[in-house]
């Protein structure tokens, strides 16, 4: 039988395998990235009317224009959702809180993505009231204000879709919540970028949603630890649907 000073070495040596183990670099990832362009003459935004709210329309000057769809330099179409919509599980729900913000007599962001089940908190920073009326179709449709200085409202969404977002008090308030499956998603900035990381090896679904232009998709496989490029290009014309 062993003795227990016998036993000691063993068990730093079991102990040191498992920190070398534990630092071990992950498995191999890549990484999917592009840009979202558009051919065609886009529509010309209509600058918002906010006469309404005076104290918005001060603030604003010169006035801001619709969302619904903004360009960039070379083509660029900016707050087009791009994320993986096959080729994976659904993934984790994430604890983190992901914020919505009604400041200016505007939401913040225009798109926000957020995962199901996560946790979102809506914020009103205007000395007035406002309601936030989101207009789901898989989840329970809802309708609430918020005066000034209200705490933020808790919610979450149990249902993957696209959920348009508007304001009963103010008619030119819009936004979007998009409920994704998958942690890889990203939306295009003004230069029409993304880049969807830390994707295991396999063939995925990339899949970018535009409010206006709706949806693209293109697959392609990650081998290791490689980086592919997919590109987006929207016809648009010069009026909205």
């Amino acid at each position: 039988m062993w003795s227990k000073l016998a036993v000691l070495p063993v068990l730093c040596l079991l102990t040191a395998s498992a920190l070398v183990s534990s630092a071990r670099p992950p498995a191999s990832s890549g990484t999917i990235e592009g840009k979202v362009t558009y051919t065609g003459t886009p529509p010309k935004m209509k600058p918002l009317d906010m006469s309404k709210e005076p104290t918005c329309a001060k603030e604003h000057n010169p006035p801001l224009t619709q969302e619904t769809v903004v360009t960039g330099p070379a083509n660029a179409l900016q707050w087009v959702v791009v994320y993986i919509s096959a080729g994976e599980p659904p993934s984790p729900t994430p604890s983190q809180t992901v914020k919505y913000d009604q400041k200016g007599c505007m939401y913040i962001p225009h798109v926000l993505v957020m995962q199901v089940d996560q946790p979102l908190q809506i914020y009103t920073d205007d000395p007035f009231a406002h309601n936030i009326h989101p207009l789901p179709k898989a989840n329970p449709e809802w309708n609430k204000s918020q005066p000034p200085g209200a705490p933020p409202i808790d919610t979450k969404w149990s249902n993957a879709e696209f959920i348009p977002v508007k304001c009963n008090i103010h008619p030119w308030m819009h936004g979007y919540f998009v409920v994704l499956k998958t942690s890889h998603y990203a939306v295009t900035d003004n230069n029409g970028s993304f880049s969807l990381k830390d994707l295991p090896p396999g063939k995925y679904t990339v899949t970018a949603w535009h409010e206006q232009y709706l949806f693209q998709s293109q697959d392609i496989t990650i081998s290791g630890n490689e980086t592919k490029t997919v590109n987006f290009v929207y016809k648009v014309t010069p009026y909205l649907y």
